[in-house]
């Protein structure tokens, strides 16, 4: 599968998120309606191996190196989850994580001792095997992204960007906020899977540019939850639970 085989919908006609409203959706999915973080991440990491195997892996992983970046935040957890998925899927995954595994809590510190328990390869901080690589998954840093990167992030980024390997984003690139703001470093990506809306910082053509291809992808957001905001999405995943929204350019 091709990217032109995901559906296509119109980024122009699709409502974008800014931070302060993607605080409530989380917090609404939480305490109104009952949905879980782990099983928001589980369709986050789903997603985001499903396209990593249709898009860049050839529909079948078997055999192929993955390196998976994460952090310690829900980003780094959709970014183990996919980990897990794409090993279970035959891949050859590598994990590298930007913090040591006792700074990791809640539902990311799960999602890690999981893939630990599996005996999926975890390593902490840059560097990492860059060489021979289909793909580097990159879970670094997500929306809440405060500053520019720092410290093991940003050398984890750095070689993220120096390696051959296609770099896909969850969300954000990793380094980019949803308000637009570019840091540095950050990400420069094959391609991103934005998830449930896109953010507002994808309005911006050097945030599109950084991105590479854009897909969205369905975490399950009920369309009650968005009304309550005044936001009218419509049927967005009808057809499929990832969407595409840019081409390569």
């Amino acid at each position: 599968m091709t990217n032109n085989q995901f559906p296509i919908s119109n980024i122009r006609s699709i409502p974008h998120l800014t931070t302060a409203q993607m605080v409530e959706v989380d917090r609404a999915m939480i305490e109104d309606f009952r949905i879980e973080l782990v099983q928001m991440m589980e369709n986050a990491g789903r997603n985001l191996a499903h396209l990593a195997r249709m898009r860049f892996l050839d529909s079948d992983p078997r055999g192929k190196s993955v390196l998976v970046l994460a952090g310690s935040g829900g980003n780094g957890g959709g970014a183990l989850v996919c980990a897990r998925r794409l090993h279970n899927w035959g891949a050859k995954v590598a994990v590298a994580i930007t913090k040591s595994p006792a700074e990791f809590r809640g539902v990311p510190a799960h999602q890690l001792d999981i893939l630990q328990q599996m005996g999926v390869s975890v390593t902490t901080g840059a560097p990492f095997p860059a060489e021979n690589l289909a793909l580097i998954v990159d879970g670094i840093i997500g929306y809440s992204l405060r500053g520019a990167p720092r410290g093991t992030a940003a050398e984890t980024i750095h070689v993220a960007n120096a390696a051959p390997a296609p770099v896909l984003s969850l969300d954000v690139p990793s380094g980019i906020a949803t308000d637009g703001a570019v840091q540095s470093p950050a990400i420069r990506a094959a391609a991103t899977m934005t998830l449930a809306l896109p953010k507002i910082a994808f309005r911006r053509a050097e945030v599109l540019a950084l991105s590479g291809e854009l897909f969205l992808a369905d975490i399950s957001v009920p369309p009650e939850l968005y009304a309550a905001m005044g936001i009218s999405v419509g049927n967005i995943f009808a057809e499929s639970e990832i969407v595409r929204l840019k081409s390569q350019t």
